[in-house]
Protein backbone atom coordinates (compact mmCIF):
# COMPACT_ATOMS: atom_id res chain seq x y z
CA UNK A 1 0.00 0.00 0.00
CA UNK A 2 1.31 3.53 -0.86
CA UNK A 3 1.74 5.85 1.71
CA UNK A 4 2.39 9.82 1.41
CA UNK A 5 4.76 10.38 3.82
CA UNK A 6 7.06 12.80 1.89
CA UNK A 7 6.69 15.99 -0.37
CA UNK A 8 9.93 16.52 -2.31
CA UNK A 9 9.89 19.52 -4.56
CA UNK A 10 12.90 19.81 -6.78
CA UNK A 11 15.84 21.84 -5.46
CA UNK A 12 16.87 25.21 -6.58
CA UNK A 13 18.92 24.93 -9.89
CA UNK A 14 22.19 26.62 -9.13
CA UNK A 15 23.94 27.33 -13.08
CA UNK A 16 27.77 25.96 -12.85
CA UNK A 17 30.27 25.00 -15.10
CA UNK A 18 31.94 21.28 -14.32
CA UNK A 19 34.28 19.10 -16.33
CA UNK A 20 32.30 15.54 -16.83
CA UNK A 21 33.27 12.68 -14.63
CA UNK A 22 35.58 10.59 -17.35
CA UNK A 23 34.00 6.52 -18.34
CA UNK A 24 37.44 4.88 -18.45
CA UNK A 25 39.36 4.44 -14.58
CA UNK A 26 37.43 4.62 -11.31
CA UNK A 27 40.33 6.30 -9.78
CA UNK A 28 39.07 9.26 -12.24
CA UNK A 29 36.10 9.02 -11.11
CA UNK A 30 36.66 8.19 -7.71
CA UNK A 31 38.86 11.55 -7.70
CA UNK A 32 36.04 14.01 -9.04
CA UNK A 33 33.50 12.54 -6.89
CA UNK A 34 35.56 13.39 -3.61
CA UNK A 35 36.23 17.09 -5.25
CA UNK A 36 32.57 16.90 -5.61
CA UNK A 37 32.31 15.91 -1.77
CA UNK A 38 35.40 18.29 -0.81
CA UNK A 39 33.03 21.24 -2.00
CA UNK A 40 29.61 19.73 -0.46
CA UNK A 41 30.61 22.42 2.26
CA UNK A 42 30.45 22.34 6.16
CA UNK A 43 27.35 20.84 7.04
CA UNK A 44 28.16 18.03 5.22
CA UNK A 45 31.34 17.34 5.97
CA UNK A 46 30.91 17.71 10.02
CA UNK A 47 28.44 15.28 10.03
CA UNK A 48 30.15 12.98 7.70
CA UNK A 49 33.75 12.70 9.44
CA UNK A 50 34.90 11.25 6.63
CA UNK A 51 32.23 8.99 5.11
CA UNK A 52 30.10 9.28 1.62
CA UNK A 53 27.76 7.34 -0.20
CA UNK A 54 29.52 6.02 -3.24
CA UNK A 55 26.92 5.81 -5.56
CA UNK A 56 27.58 4.40 -9.08
CA UNK A 57 26.57 4.92 -12.82
CA UNK A 58 26.00 2.65 -15.98
CA UNK A 59 25.07 3.53 -19.47
CA UNK A 60 26.27 4.15 -22.98
CA UNK A 61 28.86 6.78 -23.76
CA UNK A 62 30.38 5.41 -26.94
CA UNK A 63 28.03 3.54 -29.85
CA UNK A 64 24.35 4.22 -31.23
CA UNK A 65 23.15 4.95 -27.84
CA UNK A 66 25.51 7.26 -26.70
CA UNK A 67 22.93 10.40 -26.44
CA UNK A 68 21.14 8.48 -23.87
CA UNK A 69 24.03 7.27 -21.64
CA UNK A 70 25.64 10.76 -21.93
CA UNK A 71 22.33 12.66 -20.91
CA UNK A 72 21.56 10.07 -17.74
CA UNK A 73 25.29 10.76 -16.39
CA UNK A 74 24.96 14.82 -16.74
CA UNK A 75 21.76 14.37 -15.22
CA UNK A 76 22.96 12.30 -12.49
CA UNK A 77 26.42 14.60 -12.05
CA UNK A 78 24.19 17.62 -11.94
CA UNK A 79 21.98 16.37 -9.29
CA UNK A 80 24.65 15.34 -7.33
CA UNK A 81 26.20 18.72 -7.56
CA UNK A 82 23.16 20.31 -5.86
CA UNK A 83 22.51 17.77 -3.02
CA UNK A 84 26.14 18.04 -2.08
CA UNK A 85 26.15 21.93 -2.16
CA UNK A 86 22.99 21.56 -0.08
CA UNK A 87 24.67 18.98 2.57
CA UNK A 88 24.21 15.34 0.88
CA UNK A 89 22.15 12.72 1.93
CA UNK A 90 21.52 12.88 6.02
CA UNK A 91 24.30 15.28 6.57
CA UNK A 92 26.65 12.79 4.15
CA UNK A 93 28.40 13.94 0.72
CA UNK A 94 28.07 11.78 -2.61
CA UNK A 95 30.81 10.12 -4.25
CA UNK A 96 29.90 9.02 -7.71
CA UNK A 97 31.84 6.47 -10.33
CA UNK A 98 30.14 6.45 -14.15
CA UNK A 99 30.95 3.66 -16.33
CA UNK A 100 30.29 2.78 -20.30
CA UNK A 101 28.47 -0.18 -21.06
CA UNK A 102 28.23 0.62 -25.29
CA UNK A 103 25.00 -0.28 -24.91
CA UNK A 104 26.46 -4.07 -24.49
CA UNK A 105 25.23 -6.40 -21.65
CA UNK A 106 28.57 -8.25 -21.14
CA UNK A 107 29.98 -4.90 -21.13
CA UNK A 108 27.52 -3.80 -18.60
CA UNK A 109 28.08 -6.62 -16.08
CA UNK A 110 31.69 -5.41 -16.36
CA UNK A 111 31.30 -2.24 -15.72
CA UNK A 112 29.29 -3.76 -12.59
CA UNK A 113 32.11 -5.68 -11.19
CA UNK A 114 34.13 -2.34 -11.66
CA UNK A 115 31.66 -0.31 -9.95
CA UNK A 116 31.67 -2.81 -7.25
CA UNK A 117 35.72 -3.18 -6.83
CA UNK A 118 35.13 0.81 -6.14
CA UNK A 119 33.05 0.48 -3.31
CA UNK A 120 29.52 0.79 -4.91
CA UNK A 121 26.84 0.82 -2.30
CA UNK A 122 23.67 1.85 -4.86
CA UNK A 123 23.44 2.16 -8.38
CA UNK A 124 21.80 4.52 -10.55
CA UNK A 125 21.23 2.78 -13.90
CA UNK A 126 21.58 0.53 -16.30
CA UNK A 127 20.40 3.24 -19.24
CA UNK A 128 19.27 0.49 -21.97
CA UNK A 129 17.05 -2.32 -21.44
CA UNK A 130 18.96 -5.18 -22.42
CA UNK A 131 22.37 -4.40 -20.05
CA UNK A 132 19.64 -2.95 -17.76
CA UNK A 133 18.32 -6.91 -17.26
CA UNK A 134 21.63 -8.05 -17.24
CA UNK A 135 23.22 -6.03 -14.42
CA UNK A 136 19.94 -6.72 -12.80
CA UNK A 137 20.70 -10.01 -12.06
CA UNK A 138 24.09 -9.19 -10.67
CA UNK A 139 22.35 -6.32 -8.53
CA UNK A 140 19.50 -8.91 -7.74
CA UNK A 141 21.79 -11.68 -6.01
CA UNK A 142 24.03 -8.91 -4.47
CA UNK A 143 21.18 -7.15 -2.77
CA UNK A 144 22.17 -4.27 -4.50
CA UNK A 145 19.99 -1.45 -4.41
CA UNK A 146 18.90 -0.35 -8.18
CA UNK A 147 17.29 2.35 -9.84
CA UNK A 148 17.38 2.72 -13.34
CA UNK A 149 16.22 6.16 -15.10
CA UNK A 150 14.98 4.28 -18.40
CA UNK A 151 15.33 1.13 -19.01
CA UNK A 152 11.94 0.36 -19.43
CA UNK A 153 11.56 -3.30 -20.44
CA UNK A 154 9.60 -5.64 -17.76
CA UNK A 155 12.50 -7.61 -16.54
CA UNK A 156 14.91 -4.55 -15.88
CA UNK A 157 13.03 -4.74 -12.28
CA UNK A 158 12.75 -8.05 -11.86
CA UNK A 159 13.86 -8.12 -8.41
CA UNK A 160 12.55 -6.55 -5.10
CA UNK A 161 16.15 -4.26 -4.92
CA UNK A 162 15.13 -2.94 -8.42
CA UNK A 163 12.80 0.20 -9.51
CA UNK A 164 12.68 2.61 -12.05
CA UNK A 165 11.65 6.24 -13.18
CA UNK A 166 10.30 5.64 -16.59
CA UNK A 167 7.30 4.22 -17.75
CA UNK A 168 7.67 0.48 -18.51
CA UNK A 169 7.38 -1.07 -21.85
CA UNK A 170 3.90 -2.24 -21.72
CA UNK A 171 2.77 1.44 -19.82
CA UNK A 172 3.99 2.79 -23.37
CA UNK A 173 2.62 0.92 -25.69
CA UNK A 174 -0.68 1.19 -23.90
CA UNK A 175 -0.41 4.95 -23.11
CA UNK A 176 0.49 5.45 -26.92
CA UNK A 177 -2.47 3.58 -28.38
CA UNK A 178 -4.88 5.35 -26.28
CA UNK A 179 -3.44 8.96 -26.88
CA UNK A 180 -3.81 8.12 -30.66
CA UNK A 181 -7.25 6.81 -30.27
CA UNK A 182 -8.60 9.40 -27.74
CA UNK A 183 -7.14 12.23 -29.68
CA UNK A 184 -8.72 10.80 -32.71
CA UNK A 185 -5.24 11.01 -34.49
CA UNK A 186 -5.58 8.18 -36.62
CA UNK A 187 -7.37 5.40 -37.01
CA UNK A 188 -4.78 3.10 -39.64
CA UNK A 189 -1.97 2.44 -38.16
CA UNK A 190 1.53 1.01 -39.26
CA UNK A 191 4.25 -0.58 -36.90
CA UNK A 192 7.70 -0.69 -37.78
CA UNK A 193 9.62 -2.13 -34.67
CA UNK A 194 12.60 -3.81 -33.96
CA UNK A 195 11.78 -7.56 -33.13
CA UNK A 196 15.56 -7.57 -31.90
CA UNK A 197 14.89 -5.15 -28.63
CA UNK A 198 13.10 -6.25 -25.60
CA UNK A 199 12.35 -2.30 -25.39
CA UNK A 200 10.31 -2.02 -29.08
CA UNK A 201 8.78 -5.78 -29.14
CA UNK A 202 7.61 -5.18 -25.47
CA UNK A 203 6.22 -1.79 -26.55
CA UNK A 204 4.36 -3.21 -29.84
CA UNK A 205 2.73 -5.86 -28.13
CA UNK A 206 0.60 -3.71 -25.49
CA UNK A 207 0.08 -1.14 -28.12
CA UNK A 208 -1.48 -3.79 -30.32
CA UNK A 209 -3.39 -5.11 -27.90
CA UNK A 210 -5.02 -1.34 -26.70
CA UNK A 211 -5.38 -0.52 -30.15
CA UNK A 212 -8.41 -2.81 -30.54
CA UNK A 213 -9.72 -1.32 -27.25
CA UNK A 214 -9.40 2.35 -29.38
CA UNK A 215 -10.63 0.84 -32.36
CA UNK A 216 -7.63 1.06 -34.12
CA UNK A 217 -7.13 -0.83 -37.42
CA UNK A 218 -3.22 -2.06 -37.73
CA UNK A 219 -3.02 -2.24 -41.15
CA UNK A 220 0.70 -3.28 -41.28
CA UNK A 221 3.22 -4.39 -38.61
CA UNK A 222 6.99 -5.30 -40.40
CA UNK A 223 9.94 -5.73 -38.35
CA UNK A 224 13.40 -5.51 -38.60
CA UNK A 225 16.39 -6.60 -36.60
CA UNK A 226 20.01 -5.19 -34.91
CA UNK A 227 20.99 -6.49 -38.64
CA UNK A 228 18.98 -5.08 -40.65
CA UNK A 229 18.53 -1.82 -39.92
CA UNK A 230 19.69 0.09 -42.93
CA UNK A 231 16.77 -0.33 -45.82
CA UNK A 232 13.23 0.43 -44.57
CA UNK A 233 12.03 0.05 -48.00
CA UNK A 234 9.84 -2.77 -47.62
CA UNK A 235 8.07 -1.44 -43.95
CA UNK A 236 7.58 1.58 -45.43
CA UNK A 237 5.87 -0.17 -48.83
CA UNK A 238 3.77 -2.35 -46.26
CA UNK A 239 1.97 0.61 -44.68
CA UNK A 240 1.90 2.84 -47.35
CA UNK A 241 0.11 0.65 -49.89
CA UNK A 242 -2.01 -0.48 -47.05
CA UNK A 243 -2.96 3.27 -46.39
CA UNK A 244 -1.49 3.54 -42.68
CA UNK A 245 -2.51 7.20 -41.84
CA UNK A 246 0.36 6.93 -38.55
CA UNK A 247 2.73 5.00 -38.40
CA UNK A 248 4.09 3.86 -34.88
CA UNK A 249 7.64 3.79 -34.57
CA UNK A 250 8.67 2.00 -30.89
CA UNK A 251 12.27 2.09 -31.70
CA UNK A 252 15.68 4.38 -30.83
CA UNK A 253 16.14 7.64 -32.90
CA UNK A 254 19.14 6.12 -34.69
CA UNK A 255 16.89 4.02 -36.82
CA UNK A 256 13.86 6.20 -36.95
CA UNK A 257 16.36 9.26 -38.23
CA UNK A 258 16.69 6.28 -40.90
CA UNK A 259 13.25 5.65 -41.70
CA UNK A 260 12.40 9.45 -42.07
CA UNK A 261 14.57 9.79 -44.76
CA UNK A 262 13.50 7.06 -46.73
CA UNK A 263 9.85 7.94 -46.06
CA UNK A 264 10.20 11.47 -47.40
CA UNK A 265 12.06 9.72 -50.34
CA UNK A 266 8.81 7.84 -51.18
CA UNK A 267 6.68 10.81 -50.98
CA UNK A 268 4.90 8.86 -47.92
CA UNK A 269 4.16 11.16 -45.09
CA UNK A 270 2.08 10.10 -42.23
CA UNK A 271 1.90 11.12 -39.04
CA UNK A 272 4.71 9.48 -37.07
CA UNK A 273 4.69 8.60 -32.96
CA UNK A 274 7.40 7.11 -31.36
CA UNK A 275 8.12 6.36 -27.71
CA UNK A 276 11.26 7.87 -25.35
CA UNK A 277 13.89 6.21 -27.56
CA UNK A 278 12.92 8.29 -30.09
CA UNK A 279 14.00 11.50 -27.92
CA UNK A 280 17.61 12.65 -29.56
CA UNK A 281 16.48 12.59 -32.96
CA UNK A 282 16.81 16.09 -33.11
CA UNK A 283 20.78 15.63 -32.32
CA UNK A 284 21.48 12.95 -34.94
CA UNK A 285 24.37 14.36 -36.91
CA UNK A 286 23.59 14.93 -40.23
CA UNK A 287 20.38 14.26 -39.58
CA UNK A 288 17.55 16.90 -42.04
CA UNK A 289 15.51 17.99 -38.71
CA UNK A 290 12.93 19.26 -40.83
CA UNK A 291 12.07 15.61 -41.94
CA UNK A 292 10.73 15.14 -38.24
CA UNK A 293 8.64 18.45 -38.57
CA UNK A 294 5.11 16.80 -36.97
CA UNK A 295 6.79 13.91 -35.37
CA UNK A 296 5.00 13.08 -32.11
CA UNK A 297 6.57 11.03 -29.14
CA UNK A 298 5.48 10.28 -25.84
CA UNK A 299 8.15 11.78 -23.11
CA UNK A 300 7.52 12.63 -20.00
CA UNK A 301 10.09 16.09 -19.88
CA UNK A 302 10.27 19.33 -22.28
CA UNK A 303 12.69 21.60 -21.73
CA UNK A 304 9.55 24.03 -22.94
CA UNK A 305 7.47 23.20 -19.78
CA UNK A 306 7.69 26.00 -17.76
CA UNK A 307 8.49 23.70 -14.63
CA UNK A 308 11.74 22.72 -16.20
CA UNK A 309 13.13 25.75 -16.70
CA UNK A 310 15.62 25.90 -13.76
CA UNK A 311 16.79 22.71 -14.70
CA UNK A 312 17.33 23.07 -18.75
CA UNK A 313 19.26 26.46 -18.02
CA UNK A 314 21.39 24.97 -14.81
CA UNK A 315 21.92 22.00 -17.89
CA UNK A 316 23.02 24.10 -20.74
CA UNK A 317 25.27 26.22 -18.56
CA UNK A 318 27.15 23.09 -17.71
CA UNK A 319 26.91 21.10 -20.77
CA UNK A 320 26.53 23.76 -23.64
CA UNK A 321 23.39 21.61 -25.26
CA UNK A 322 19.65 21.17 -24.32
CA UNK A 323 19.00 18.16 -22.28
CA UNK A 324 17.15 15.19 -23.51
CA UNK A 325 14.72 13.50 -20.89
CA UNK A 326 16.92 10.78 -20.27
CA UNK A 327 18.96 13.83 -18.57
CA UNK A 328 15.59 14.78 -16.30
CA UNK A 329 15.13 10.94 -15.87
CA UNK A 330 18.12 10.62 -13.98
CA UNK A 331 18.04 13.79 -11.66
CA UNK A 332 14.82 13.03 -10.36
CA UNK A 333 15.90 9.56 -9.68
CA UNK A 334 18.87 10.87 -8.08
CA UNK A 335 16.77 13.10 -5.59
CA UNK A 336 14.32 10.10 -5.14
CA UNK A 337 17.51 8.27 -4.02
CA UNK A 338 18.02 11.27 -1.76
CA UNK A 339 14.39 10.98 -0.36
CA UNK A 340 13.79 7.27 -0.30
CA UNK A 341 17.54 7.21 1.97
CA UNK A 342 16.35 9.84 4.07
CA UNK A 343 13.26 8.54 4.74
CA UNK A 344 14.36 5.41 5.39
CA UNK A 345 17.54 7.31 7.89
CA UNK A 346 19.77 5.53 5.34
CA UNK A 347 23.63 5.91 6.35
CA UNK A 348 27.38 4.91 4.81
CA UNK A 349 28.26 2.76 7.31
CA UNK A 350 25.07 -0.21 6.39
CA UNK A 351 26.35 -2.74 4.29
CA UNK A 352 25.03 -3.19 0.80
CA UNK A 353 22.17 -5.30 1.88
CA UNK A 354 21.18 -3.85 4.61
CA UNK A 355 21.03 -0.51 2.74
CA UNK A 356 18.92 -2.11 -0.32
CA UNK A 357 16.15 -3.27 2.61
CA UNK A 358 15.91 0.18 3.83
CA UNK A 359 15.90 1.72 0.16
CA UNK A 360 13.14 -0.59 -0.78
CA UNK A 361 10.74 0.76 2.30
CA UNK A 362 11.97 3.94 1.43
CA UNK A 363 10.75 4.11 -2.12
CA UNK A 364 7.80 3.07 -1.38
CA UNK A 365 6.92 5.58 1.12
CA UNK A 366 7.73 8.93 -1.19
CA UNK A 367 5.74 11.28 -2.74
CA UNK A 368 7.80 13.73 -5.08
CA UNK A 369 7.61 16.41 -7.59
CA UNK A 370 10.05 16.07 -10.05
CA UNK A 371 11.22 17.03 -13.93
CA UNK A 372 9.20 13.49 -15.12
CA UNK A 373 5.90 14.07 -13.23
CA UNK A 374 3.97 15.53 -10.14
CA UNK A 375 3.40 13.98 -7.16
CA UNK A 376 5.29 10.36 -8.06
CA UNK A 377 4.78 7.47 -6.56
CA UNK A 378 6.16 3.71 -6.43
CA UNK A 379 5.16 0.41 -5.60
CA UNK A 380 6.32 -2.79 -4.12
CA UNK A 381 7.48 -3.90 -7.87
CA UNK A 382 9.26 -0.80 -8.40
CA UNK A 383 7.05 1.05 -10.92
CA UNK A 384 6.20 4.66 -10.95
CA UNK A 385 2.68 6.38 -10.72
CA UNK A 386 2.70 9.28 -12.62
CA UNK A 387 0.72 10.88 -16.15
CA UNK A 388 2.30 10.17 -19.24
CA UNK A 389 2.38 13.32 -21.57
CA UNK A 390 3.11 13.60 -25.14
CA UNK A 391 5.15 16.25 -27.65
CA UNK A 392 5.26 17.51 -30.75
CA UNK A 393 8.24 18.41 -32.97
CA UNK A 394 7.15 22.22 -34.76
CA UNK A 395 9.55 24.17 -36.01
CA UNK A 396 12.33 21.81 -35.32
CA UNK A 397 11.45 22.11 -30.92
CA UNK A 398 9.77 19.57 -28.94
CA UNK A 399 6.29 21.49 -28.04
CA UNK A 400 4.18 19.86 -25.28
CA UNK A 401 0.36 18.78 -26.16
CA UNK A 402 -2.75 19.13 -24.40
Amino acid sequence: MKKRVLSLGLAAVMAFSMTACSSGTSEETEAAGNEAAAEGGEEGGEAAEGATFKIGGIGPLTGSAAAYGQAVQNGMELAIKEINEAGGINGYQIEYNYQDDENDPEKAVNAYNTLKDWGMQMLLGTVTSKPCIAVGAEAEADNMFLLTPSGSAVACIAGDNAFRVCFSDPDQGRASAQYIGEHGLATKIGIIYDSSSEYSDGIRESFVTEAANQGLEIVSSEAFTADSNTDFSVQLDKAKENGAELVFLPIYYQEASVILKQASDKDFAPIFFGCDGMDGILSVENFDTSLAEGLMLLTPFSVDEEGSQDFVAAYEEAYGIEPLQFAAGAYDGMYAIKAAAEQAGVTPDMDVSEMCEAMKGGMTQIEMDGLTGAGMTWNEAGEPNKAPKAVKIVNGVYEMQE
